[in-house]
């Protein structure tokens, strides 16, 4: 559509120069002083709206005008709009990011929408949902403790193997202050001694150390904290734990007394 439309009166002029003078795109141009380019989407436009030379009588150029822009009022189709239950559900899963959902859904859909617009809307469609408890944590008493989902691989200076380290995580709850480290396996040993380590970063100990549901922390799960079984790691850690089955959280909890 041109940036300015012209006046009804004009096209009458266009279209009476056209279907009844025979003049060319260029030449009703020059001789209205319009560029061709108008020109030709005003002889589109009537074409469309089944106008020609001379007019229908009585059409008034109110109609006229209606006739001629009525299609471009018509909204545009809308993209397709991705399934955000669907893709919520997706990421709780090892491996899936925001990326690959949103590759999905470009194969199924080539006209959708690009990825800056699909996190975005993904993240407001995500703050928008029912909202959880907050919970407030006081200094040093909380942390939480898990190995990350994914492992990372790790090379060998010398002769260039490949090995999987898991990473070890723990986050005071108060502050989100964290420790990571890598360890080849997710075996007790490792477990506690990255515990020890973890203590040693912070300078100190805290009151409750919360695992998720590993086995090397728990052995037995359940819904209530008298139903969750703590392993036996106290011992390990060299007298740093007391076990404390009866303060577990939902997963497992251990009591800690200063190192």
């Amino acid at each position: 559509m041109p940036a300015k439309r012209i006046s009804m009166r004009t096209l009458k002029e266009i279209l009476c120069l056209k279907h009844e003078g025979g003049m060319g795109v260029r030449a009703i141009a020059r001789c209205l002083g319009l560029s061709h380019r108008t020109v030709i989407d005003y002889l589109r436009r009537a074409r469309d709206a089944a106008l020609s030379w001379p007019l229908p009588e009585g059409i008034t150029e109110e109609v006229l005008e209606e006739k001629l822009f009525a299609k471009s009022a018509t909204p545009k189709a809308q993209r397709p709009v991705p399934n955000w239950v669907y893709s919520h559900q997706e990421r709780k899963r090892k491996g899936v990011t925001l990326e690959l959902l949103w590759t999905e859904y470009k194969e199924a859909h080539p006209d959708g929408y690009q990825y800056s617009w699909f996190c975005e809307r993904y993240r407001t469609w995500n703050n928008a949902r029912d909202l959880v408890m907050h919970l407030d944590h006081v200094p040093g008493e909380m942390l939480f403790v898990d190995y990350a989902g994914q492992r990372v691989p790790v090379a060998d200076p010398d002769t260039g193997e490949l090995r999987k380290a898991h990473i070890f995580v723990a986050t005071l709850g108060c502050s989100n202050y964290t420790y990571v480290e890598a360890t080849w396996t997710q075996q007790l040993p490792d477990w506690t001694a990255t515990h020890r380590r973890a203590f040693e970063f912070f300078g100190a100990a805290p009151r409750y150390v919360v695992p998720d549901n590993l086995k090397a922390a728990v052995v037995c799960a359940g819904q209530r904290p008298d139903q969750v079984g703590s392993n036996p790691t106290g011992a390990r850690i060299g007298g740093a734990i007391s076990k404390g089955g009866g303060n577990a959280s939902s997963a497992g909890m251990y009591r800690y007394a200063k190192v």
